[in-house]
Parts: structure tokens; C-alpha cells; sequence
């Protein structure tokens, strides 16, 4: 009889052979196939079931503190409109022409943001207006004196005596970000308060013509004629910022609309109910971006800065020594490459402050200190 062994042994070998060769086979199959890690959902329930499917306590919290605000001013005109020609004048001997009045209404929205009485509106809804009416969603109205405006950014402050008045809850602007759900109350068209949902499309945004000092928050919650001065707001009900403009080739809204932050609104309120204006710092000075075609042009050094391309006699600027073709490359040690960011810090500081101003002249270059002077109010 033979050994077992001589049976068992060729099995075993052929068992092995077997194992590496599928081993062999299951890892150039590995080496051949990317891997793709994929996270899928763990739970039944979808994230997105998870989400508000009403805003209606937000707009519970802030909609008694957004109000309508009617103005009217009175128009003074000729009968007839050859009355004001100076020639008919002259030729029919019309000293005074016959004149009559009417009165122009208009509308537009606001924010309650204290219980005492003041109240947040876009300066071009009560400019010029002869008389300012503030209506409440409760239905209680009250005539608005003025207490005070900031046309560079479109921001007045109202006053009302009503007791009891709700006031909306201000947010940080460092917690809005792009994305978020926000919503906008006010009086669009005069159809009567009305809310609209978005979300914020852009932050920062400044070449919108619309004013030289906002970073406009950007959102696609529709905002018409009327909107303007009422409330954009958050999710929770908190003021992000206050509405003010769009841009559309209709007139109507096209999903591209700006607020002033809350930030700003609030610094600005601050200010003129302390002031009764807007205290900002001006040196009196045009700046242009020194670009290497204008360097180049001027034959002057391309480095980052910003051209003295124009200066206000007798200004801040003017008096400390600074000249047209100038090149200012440090305000107070920071390094300057943009007129809007100038412009900003400088506005900051407070009237009889001083600014250090480092500038190139001829290849040389100065330190100069400038003593701010206060901004004159644009005509």
C-alpha cells in the first residue's frame, strides 16, 4: 500500500497554489479599480425635512416694528408753463404770473429700532417732504418730525410719540453670511405691508452707484417702489439690514436687490442722534489708483499707491504740504492701494485728528501730517 502522504501532498500543494493565485488575481483587480469613498446618509429621515418649513414667527417678531411712511410736499407752479419764460414774462408784462399748488404724495417704509420713538428710513423717501406721516401695522399713526439725514448713505433718522411702540431686534452683522435665508417687509407699491423671501446673495458689494460708503448686503428677495427703508431680515426675526434700492431695466424687481448692513445703520443713528449729523474726516483730496499705464504715462515708479491727481484748495491736505502727483502709499503706517479704503479711514477719524500721511514726490520719499477736517455736506 502506498503512503498516505503521497496522496496529500500533491492536494495540499495544489490547495496553496489555488489561495495565491486568487490572492494574486484579487489585488491586480484592486490596483486596477479606483476607489471611490462614498458618505452616504445613516438615517431615513432627509436633512433637508429638517429645515423651517414657515417663517412666520420671524415675521411675527419683526412685522409690528415695520412701518409705512407716507410723505407729501407741496408744488408751487405757473398756471400755464410759458408764465415762467422769461420772454412772455417780459412781452405781456407778468411780474408775478398766477400761480397754484398741489400736493405730491409718495411712500415708502420704515424701521422702529427704539421703544422711544426712533425710527430708520432711506433718506430719498422723506427728502424734500413737507410733511411725514409714520403708520403702524397695529394701525395707530403719528406725524414724524426729522432728526437728521446722511444722503451719503441714504439713511434719515425719524421721530415719533407713540407709547407702547415695538422695536425691532438688531443682528450681528459679523453672523450674516452668503446663503442665508432672509426676508423683506415693507410697503411695496402701496399695497399694504407685505413680506417676501430670499436669501443673501453677496456681502460687500459697492459698485452698485448707489452710495460711496455702504458695503451693500445683495439679496434676490424682491424689493419694488415702496420697499424702501423697511426691514431686511433674518430667520429669527432680527434686523440684518434696511432696503434701499435695486437694480432693474423694468422698474420692477429682478432679484437683484441691496440693504444697508445693520451695522452701518446702527453707527449712523448713533451719530445723528447725538450730532444731529454724520461727522466724517476728509483731507480734501481726489486719489486715482496708480496702475502701471498711468505710471508709465506720468513716468513715475509703478509701486502700489494712490495718485494726488487732484487737491481742494486751502483743504486738510493742501495746508500739510500734499501735492497734485503725489503718490501716497501709507496712511497712519498701513499700506493705501485702494481710494475706497482710503476714503474709509479717514472718514473714521474725528475733525482736528491727525493722519500720517507717507507720499513718493520725485523719487524721494516724505512723511507729512495732515490735521482731518470735517467732510462737507454734498450739495
Amino acid at each position: 500500500m502506498k503512503n498516505p502522504r503521497f496522496f496529500v501532498m500533491p492536494i495540499v500543494v495544489g490547495v496553496i497554489v489555488a489561495i495565491l493565485t486568487i490572492q494574486w488575481l484579487t489585488l491586480e483587480q484592486k490596483e486596477a479599480t479606483p476607489q471611490v469613498v462614498l458618505v452616504e446618509q445613516q438615517t431615513a429621515t432627509s436633512a433637508r425635512s429638517l429645515g423651517p418649513v414657515s417663517y412666520a414667527d420671524a415675521v411675527d417678531r419683526a412685522q409690528p416694528s415695520v412701518v409705512n411712511i407716507y410723505t407729501s410736499k407741496i408744488i408751487t407752479r405757473a398756471y400755464n408753463p410759458f408764465y415762467d419764460d422769461p420772454v412772455f414774462k417780459r412781452f405781456f408784462g407778468l411780474n408775478s404770473p398766477p400761480r397754484r399748488q398741489r400736493m405730491q404724495s409718495s411712500l415708502g417704509s420704515g424701521v422702529i429700532v427704539s421703544p422711544s420713538g426712533y425710527v430708520l428710513t432711506n433718506n430719498h423717501v422723506i427728502a424734500d417732504a413737507d410733511e411725514i406721516k409714520v403708520a403702524l401695522s397695529d394701525g395707530r399713526e403719528a406725524f414724524a418730525s426729522i432728526v437728521g439725514t446722511d444722503p451719503e448713505t441714504d439713511l434719515a433718522v425719524l421721530f415719533i410719540e407713540i407709547p407702547d411702540l415695538p422695536s425691532i431686534v438688531l443682528a450681528k452683522r459679523e453672523n450674516v453670511r452668503v446663503g442665508d435665508v432672509v426676508l423683506a417687509i415693507g410697503n411695496p407699491y402701496g399695497v399694504g405691508q407685505t413680506v417676501t423671501k430670499g436669501i443673501v446673495s453677496a456681502l460687500g458689494r459697492h459698485q452698485t452707484g448707489l452710495s460711496s460708503f455702504v458695503d451693500f448686503i445683495q439679496t434676490d428677495a424682491a424689493i419694488n417702489p415702496g420697499n424702501s427703508g423697511g426691514a431686511l431680515i433674518n430667520a429669527l426675526g432680527e434686523l440684518v439690514g434696511i432696503n434701499t434700492g435695486i437694480f432693474t431695466k423694468t422698474g420692477g424687481s429682478q432679484g437683484i436687490g441691496f440693504a444697508i448692513p445693520v451695522s452701518l445703520a446702527k453707527s449712523v443713528l448713533m451719530e445723528i442722534v447725538q450730532h444731529g449729523a454724520v461727522i466724517r474726516g476728509w483731507l480734501g483730496i481726489e486719489p486715482q489708483v496708480l496702475n502701471e499705464q498711468l505710471a508709465k504715462s506720468l513716468g513715475v515708479p509703478n509701486i502700489p499707491g494712490l495718485l494726488v491727481s487732484g487737491i481742494f484748495k486751502n483743504g486738510p491736505a493742501h495746508i500739510a504740504g500734499v501735492q497734485p502727483g503725489d503718490i501716497i502709499t501709507m496712511l497712519d503706517g498701513k499700506l493705501i492701494t485702494d481710494p475706497k479704503e482710503a476714503m474709509n479711514l479717514i472718514s473714521s477719524k474725528r475733525p482736528k485728528e491727525q493722519v500720517k500721511i507717507g507720499i513718493l514726490r520725485q523719487g524721494k520719499e516724505y512723511d507729512i501730517v495732515a490735521t482731518v477736517g470735517e467732510r462737507p455736506v454734498p450739495n
